[in-house]
């Protein structure tokens, strides 16, 4: 009778010390696996608006159906034209503002007549598909205050990130979270 208290005995310990064990083993598997996840959210993906070209992957490659990329406008920079190649095809002939000649396939870019002959551009980014039509037209013929930037609240920080993989100009780059916007300034040179 004395052996079988003591073999319940070892075996209640042995129960007991092996669940402790499996508990502490998944508490240090799930530390592991949270400071991983920590490391990686400190860096996130973004686009250098002055090494991207404007190819149109951002809209095709994003593993989102509607991409996190989108358009953005500094103000500073902007003209303010009447003629903006970045709203306008740059060719139209004759250079006129109709609605036919939009650059945006989506209608993502609005123009806002401020006062003669001074327009301004704002960005819908509901609307904005991240084709970079708009960015290439402004970049090209005219001042650069269109350009395209990573939407953190859209964007899943995927490990390997496929518009990245297929960006021609390698503008894709990690970036502190912290710090998580590649913005254009005016006094860039």
């Amino acid at each position: 009778m004395m052996s079988e208290n003591k073999n319940n005995i070892n075996r209640r310990h042995f129960l007991k010390d092996g669940v402790w064990a499996t508990c502490l083993a998944g508490l240090a598997g799930l530390g592991g696996f949270l400071l991983s996840k920590l490391k990686k959210n400190n860096t996130v993906w973004q686009i250098d608006p002055y090494v991207c070209v404007a190819c149109g992957n951002c809209a095709t490659y994003c593993v989102l159906e509607d991409s996190a990329v989108k358009c953005v406008q500094v103000y500073e920079i902007c003209g303010y034209c009447d003629i903006c190649t970045g709203y306008l095809e740059p060719e139209a002939n004759p250079p006129d503002t109709g609605a036919e000649k939009e650059l945006c396939p989506t209608g993502a870019l609005k123009r806002v007549f401020v006062e003669d002959p001074y327009f301004e551009y704002n960005v819908d980014e509901a609307l904005c598909n991240g084709c970079g039509k708009c960015v290439k037209g402004c970049t090209v013929f005219g001042n650069g205050s269109l350009f395209l930037q990573v939407r953190h609240d859209r964007c899943l920080n995927c490990n390997e990130c496929s518009i990245a993989a297929a960006c021609p100009s390698q503008a894709y780059k990690r970036v502190p979270a912290n710090e998580p916007y590649l913005l254009k300034k005016m006094d860039h040179a």
